[in-house]
């Protein structure tokens, strides 16, 4: 059962910490809506601390991450107070660069913040009794869909409950509606539904504790199986990051399937569409099967550095360790809270406009307590790599099927990483 803290109770428990500087300057770096999201909290974080001034950098996701790299292999050489970092890329750093960034125990993160937030947010950024970042947003996953295009198809959302179920409706609204493709997935430069339909099934490329390789496992099979079937069904075009937001608008596409981190994409990038889009769970394999899964999700780390150490933590305690921090992200561009005590907060149950009135938070976060914790390790980025390739060549019958090509996928991670495919 959660428990809802009142802002007293969470700004002592969070305040338990020795007083540090209240004054001076900031920076951080991050990208897209996550950055506007930090932008839309300054605001109410300067009434507390009105004598440290915060400057968020766009950077862009790919660059925030080549420099805030970079940073760390040359000593903190020109890195930021604070690095916006991706749970799947984060043991990338502190596997290679363990002093680059700031254990937050040291400025007063205590086992009880600690566990203000969910275990799957937090697998990734603590290792042994350090933790080096905070966590941020989830990703959990849901359907966003037209509305409008199902009505003329006459397929009612609610009746989607597999997969088989998403393909055989995507054929109905693609007849009744020219032009609309049921969804959208970049097969060659993301590994996107492959990874929601193993995470959904309790499967991911390596074990829980990182020291094997699952990927080959049955429940991934399953789901790399399915990904095809979908794409053979023909409910699917293709389509990178930017060209969904312009099918979005353009109203080509009927469904996106995504982290709950989308909802203030499309709010955002696609205003003019007010009313006509609505969030449904998404399938899963089986009628009474898993329907929830995580995809994508950061954190904030302070980096070794900074200047002002002090003044960055309150800046983390006050973002991410509040109600309200958490909530204004949520209401300006959907960021989802990790924090616990926030999925209490009355705007979760609110009908929005944006989604005909739907409370599409209180259905999106509904899922969060049943997602299953996917490791990323130190070898995520070799791993997705790999599979992005095999998946390609699968999709174009490159293989007898996807336990062969996830076999394959499986002995190349291995060969990148030393470890063993679990048997």
């Amino acid at each position: 059962m959660r428990i809802t803290l009142t802002c007293a109770a969470l700004a002592l428990a969070l305040g338990s910490a020795p007083a540090f500087a209240q004054s001076g300057e900031i920076t951080i770096w991050s990208w897209n809506v996550a950055a506007s999201s930090l932008k839309a909290t300054v605001a109410g974080f300067n009434k507390l601390h009105p004598d440290i001034k915060v400057t968020v950098q766009d950077l862009g996701n790919q660059p925030t991450y080549d420099k805030s790299i970079a940073g760390c292999a040359a000593g903190g050489v020109g890195l930021p107070d604070i690095v916006t970092i991706e749970n799947g890329e984060a043991e990338n750093y502190w596997s290679q660069f363990p002093d680059c960034f700031v254990d937050l125990h040291t400025l007063g993160y205590s086992a009880e913040d600690q566990k203000k937030f969910p275990d799957f947010k937090r697998t990734e950024l603590e290792v042994g009794d350090k933790a080096y970042a905070m966590p941020w947003d989830s990703g959990p996953v849901a359907a966003f869909y037209r509305r409008d295009f199902y009505e003329k198809a006459g397929v009612d959302p609610a009746s989607i409950k597999t997969w088989d179920d998403f393909i055989a409706a995507g054929k109905k609204i693609q007849a009744a509606n020219p032009g609309v493709s049921m969804t959208n997935a970049d097969f060659n430069g993301d590994s996107e539904f492959f990874r929601m339909i193993s995470n959904e099934q309790g499967c991911a490329y390596f074990a829980e504790d990182g020291q094997s390789i699952t990927v080959s496992e049955p429940k991934c099979v399953d789901a790399m199986t399915k990904v095809k079937e979908m794409k053979d069904a023909g409910i699917v075009s293709s389509a990178d990051w930017g060209t969904k937001i312009t099918n979005n608008t353009a109203g080509t596409v009927a469904t996106q399937v995504y982290g709950g981190w989308y909802e203030g994409t499309i709010r955002t990038e696609s205003a003019g569409e007010n009313g006509k889009w609505g969030v449904y769970l998404m399938p899963s394999l089986t009628a009474d099967g898993p329907r929830a899964a995580n995809l994508g999700g950061s954190s904030l780390a302070i980096t070794s550095a900074s200047k002002n150490k002090e003044a960055a933590y309150e800046y983390l305690k006050y973002t991410l360790g509040t109600n309200e921090g958490q909530i204004t992200m949520l209401k300006e561009f959907g960021l989802v809270p990790s924090l616990v005590s926030a999925l209490d907060d009355p705007y979760v149950s609110q009908g929005l406009p944006y989604w005909g009135g739907q409370a599409v938070w209180k259905d999106i976060l509904g899922t969060l307590p049943k997602v299953v914790p996917s490791r990323g390790t130190q070898f995520q980025s070799d791993a997705e790599i790999i599979v992005r390739a095999v998946q390609t060549k699968y999709l174009a019958g490159g293989y007898p099927d996807a336990k062969a090509a996830l076999d394959d996928a499986a002995k190349q991670i291995a060969a990148a990483t030393g470890l063993p495919v679990k048997s």
